[in-house]
């Protein structure tokens, strides 16, 4: 996120945040003009604003603090809350983050749902009526709390807390590579168990049995999720960094691509066959986990199942869609008998 944070910073939040609380609510005789070579707001007094008198009581730095903080732009105006200040930082993340699970579900899911689900799932017997609605409602519902409880996490990588890192020769090429597998490897071995326990009798009603009510998931269930359920599936991914050196840039891209991954196997895909079956858990795996509640409970491989004894191997007699099909069938065979 401190990537996301500084781009966001330098092309939107700094106006923003100079516009809502200038330093000239706080600095007498400061026009918020911020002068990048001598630290010092030139002097131009003027009538203080209604805003800035209905502001000026909102804690702040110390004007000797914000004006030693780093420059933004000769000229541009300076906001009291510099960049590396708490709640400035807190209320950022906390937008961006809001913005950008939105942008990730609903464009993920989206092209997923219509170019990848199968639609026919959709007349299963089990499948709910107004599903998608449902999904799409219990996902935005759990948001904001998911977003507040990973927030520390967020906030102790931009404050320079974690082991992120920036040149690629500090660890090497061949780490950068190493590390984007055991990224992998660590945060699906970590949310199997997570995932497992989960089904325990003690948190499965009232913390997982929520995402288990889509029993024919589509795409928009990959976050249909109890907001706390959500956030400790999602531990692994935030604690890998601050275990393990891992390059910034790198772990953004892992980062959206579990995101993909999850809306990815909710599409309840049965298709199999395919000659890495039995090493990457994919939508097969994870719908028969949807149905059948105690297999499959991996992220991105088949072997922590396999060392778990929870595999069950996808296949074309347990595909839902002859549920469908058989209970068509009997719809037509009862419709043949009324015509009798």
């Amino acid at each position: 996120m401190d990537i996301v944070l500084h781009l966001a910073d330098e092309y939107v939040l700094d106006k923003a945040w100079a516009a809502l609380l200038p330093m000239s609510a706080f600095t007498a005789n400061a026009t918020g003009l911020y002068n990048a070579t001598s630290h010092v707001a030139p002097v131009a007094a003027s009538q203080p604003s209604a805003w800035s008198q209905l502001i000026s009581y909102i804690p702040h730095p110390v004007p000797e603090q914000t004006l030693a903080s780093p420059l933004h732009t000769v000229g541009q105006l300076a906001s009291a809350w510099p960049r590396d200040y708490l709640p400035r930082q807190v209320i950022s993340l906390f937008i961006l983050t809001f913005a950008g699970i939105h942008v990730l579900y609903f464009l993920f899911a989206t092209l997923s749902y219509y170019f990848i689900f199968n639609h026919d799932m959709m007349k299963h017997p089990r499948f709910l009526k107004n599903q998608v609605k449902l999904e799409i409602q219990c996902s935005l519902r759990a948001f904001p709390l998911m977003i507040l409880y990973t927030l520390p996490w967020f906030l102790g990588e931009v404050r320079g807390h974690s082991r992120l890192y920036d040149n690629v020769g500090d660890f090497g090429w061949g780490y950068l590579v190493f590390s984007s597998f055991f990224f992998l490897v660590f945060t699906d071995y970590l949310i199997y168990w997570i995932h497992r326990w989960e089904h325990l009798p003690i948190f499965y009603k009232w913390l997982h049995k929520p995402h288990h009510k889509w029993l024919i998931p589509t795409p928009f269930a990959s976050h249909a999720f109890h907001p706390l359920d959500g956030y400790v599936q999602s531990l692994p991914y935030h604690m890998f960094i601050y275990l393990f050196p891992i390059q910034r840039t790198l772990y953004l891209c892992l980062f959206v691509f579990v995101n993909f991954w999850s809306i990815f196997i909710h599409d309840s895909d049965m298709i199999t066959g395919h000659p890495l079956e039995k090493i990457i858990n994919g939508p097969a795996h994870h719908t028969l986990h949807h149905l059948y509640f105690t297999v499959n409970y991996g992220q991105y491989f088949t072997w922590a199942d396999r060392m778990g004894n929870s595999y069950r191997q996808p296949e074309a007699a347990l595909d839902p869609m002859l549920d469908i099909k058989a209970a068509e069938a009997k719809k037509q065979k009862a419709a043949l008998g009324k015509e009798q």
